[in-house]
């Protein structure tokens, strides 16, 4: 018979990675609240680095039937909860250069960490809920396809919308 590691399940195993992701968020919202150039032409870069990700996951596991379309609804999930987060950053444009700059927002971090922690749980919960890893972790990449996605799409059409406006309204004084 093989010998079983059993993991303890008392509130410091919810706990401890809890506080490990508020030190790390701490230090990213500190870095969040400065004011940081915005260049358009680089938003690609992450959704598609993220894409590469999933799909080479999808391909060396595809998912099942229902894993496809748990991933399906966690991706327009996290499509729209990526939207509302790109709506939260703040981003605005110089009137001299037409430079763009963009600031993070708090509220889009604590919708970060709430994710997370979400996520988290769900995976330590997973089988006492009677949840497939599988699913939660093909749910999980759809989820931030959708959102990493979403956001940078958001902040580039309202940064072009406003650097468009900047110009125009130098343009008639």
């Amino acid at each position: 018979m093989q010998d079983q590691i059993v993991q303890p399940q008392g509130p410091l195993s919810y706990l401890i990675p809890l506080v490990i992701l508020a030190v790390l968020f701490a230090f990213r919202a500190r870095r969040m609240s400065q004011v940081r150039p915005l260049k358009l032409e680089r938003l690609w870069i992450v959704p598609a680095v993220y894409l590469l990700l999933v799909v080479l996951t999808f391909v060396m596991t595809p998912p099942t039937p229902m894993g496809w379309l748990v991933a399906a609804v966690a991706l327009m999930a996290g499509a729209g909860l990526g939207w509302q987060r790109g709506r939260l950053m703040v981003i605005t444009v110089d009137p001299v250069t037409h430079t763009l700059s963009q600031k993070g927002s708090p509220l889009a971090m604590l919708l970060l960490l709430g994710i997370v922690a979400v996520k988290l749980i769900a995976q330590r919960e997973g089988g006492a809920m009677g949840l497939d890893a599988a699913l939660v972790t093909d749910a999980a990449l759809a989820f931030g396809l959708g959102m990493f996605t979403l956001t940078r799409v958001e902040m580039f059409v309202r940064a072009r919308r406003l650097r468009t406006a900047v110009r125009g309204a130098g343009a008639r004084s």
